[in-house]
């Protein structure tokens, strides 16, 4: 239980990476842990497509930098990008897709992988071109973005600190 609380604890979100991409076995390894999250009902309302090929990940990349109104890259040169949608008929669709989010990092930090929850992914998949890459993946419009969770191998090893937890964070009553 003590690695697990130690993942909790020291994750944090990585925001430069090397060029190097991390095997398909440990970007499976990760998308399972995603799997694995909690869903209302276990409906399992969300899915997790993982996008490694370089020109869909730009494009990817692309279409979230116009949501931001930017040209830089808001993946920050991550070599992989997990998008998580869920399915908007399900009513806890977004709660859901926020725990694999959580899941996604988490795992990915035990598994000495860098990551990032980068936001945007409901407008992405709400236009027309987002649309158009939902039908690619062989989903329908009823799904929805949560996130985009950007892999890689993280340019600088050191890891800052966590903050201490405010004081009144956790109550009993």
């Amino acid at each position: 239980m003590n690695d697990v609380l130690d993942v909790l604890k020291n994750r944090r979100s990585v925001r430069a990476y090397k060029d190097s991409m991390p095997s398909k076995d440990v970007i499976e390894k990760i998308m399972e842990a995603g799997s694995y999250a909690p869903t209302g009902r276990n409906l399992q309302s969300p899915v997790i497509i993982a996008v490694t090929d370089k020109t869909e990940r730009d494009y990817l990349s692309r279409l979230n930098a116009a949501v931001l109104g930017t040209d830089n890259d808001p993946f920050y040169g991550a070599p992989v990008v997990l998008v998580v949608l869920a399915d908007r008929k399900c009513p806890t669709f977004i709660y859901d897709g926020s725990l694999v989010m959580g899941n996604l990092m988490n795992a990915a930090f035990s598994l000495g992988i860098g990551s990032c929850w980068v936001h945007r992914a409901k407008e992405v998949f709400n236009s027309e071109e987002g649309k158009k890459l939902l039908k690619k993946w062989g989903l329908t419009d009823d799904y929805e973005g949560i996130g985009h969770c950007v892999l890689g191998y993280p340019v600088s090893e050191s890891v800052m600190p966590a903050p201490p937890r405010k004081p009144d964070y956790c109550r009993f009553v």
